[in-house]
């Protein structure tokens, strides 16, 4: 899943608009994955692939415990909630941005095969939703789809910077599914990952800058 974890993000900035802004939620979604591929860089994390490991994804992920137990997910989450909370002076918009965090973890629990753990043990877990491709890539379109137009709904702006993100987004999740698998992990693959991830909090940084929300009562009280 890659897009599939922006829909939280997207979520999280309409529901407390007050909060951080789309690039910080952007960051905090895909947090654990910007932290392993950068740790995968230095041989500390590991993974292969393997093709036909799964039906959509050939990423062998067989040892990722400090950035994708659920443990180490909800460390990262808090370390992350507790810089933003103490950087925005903000203690509801940490709280909301570690529920971000937090929500990479549970979103690759249904898509991943067995390859997720709780705390770095032998057990592991995953619904394998990668191995049904007609059911995962329509869940992946809703999901993210659903939270841009609540997003959208909620604020009000041009329209033509957040479709033009999303035109990009989606273009890079379609060379994700239908494009050339990678041929082997390496360095190449790990920093095109972290730019791919760095295009996609600049996007959501440049679509912010053009959107404001509307005085509302509740979480979505005020403008950013």
């Amino acid at each position: 899943m890659f897009i599939g974890h922006f829909a939280p993000a997207f979520i999280a900035a309409a529901a407390y608009s007050r909060g951080p802004r789309l690039a910080t939620y952007f960051v905090a979604a895909q947090l654990v994955d910007w932290a392993f591929f950068t740790l995968a860089l230095f041989g500390i994390e590991e993974m292969r692939i393997t093709p036909g490991i799964t039906a959509m994804n050939a990423m062998d992920l067989y040892y990722y415990p400090y950035t994708h137990s659920l443990l180490s997910t909800g460390i990262w989450a808090i370390a992350f909630g507790l810089v933003v909370a103490l950087w925005k002076r903000d203690a509801l918009g940490g709280l909301v941005v570690a529920l971000v965090v937090v929500s990479h973890w549970a979103l690759d629990w249904v898509v991943h095969r067995p390859d997720l753990t709780i705390a770095g043990g032998e057990a592991t877990y995953g619904l394998g939703l990668w191995n049904y491709p007609f059911v995962a890539i329509p869940v992946e379109l809703v999901l993210t789809l659903g939270a841009f137009a609540f997003y959208l709904q909620r604020s009000r702006g041009p329209i033509g910077q957040p479709l033009i993100m999303t035109g990009i987004l989606l273009a890079m999740q379609a060379i994700d599914w239908f494009g050339p698998p990678p041929v082997e992990a390496g360095a190449l693959f790990y920093l095109q990952a972290l730019l791919a991830f760095a295009l996609a909090t600049v996007l959501a940084g440049w679509t912010a800058r053009h959107r404001n929300f509307p005085r509302r009562g509740g979480l979505a009280a005020s403008g950013l």
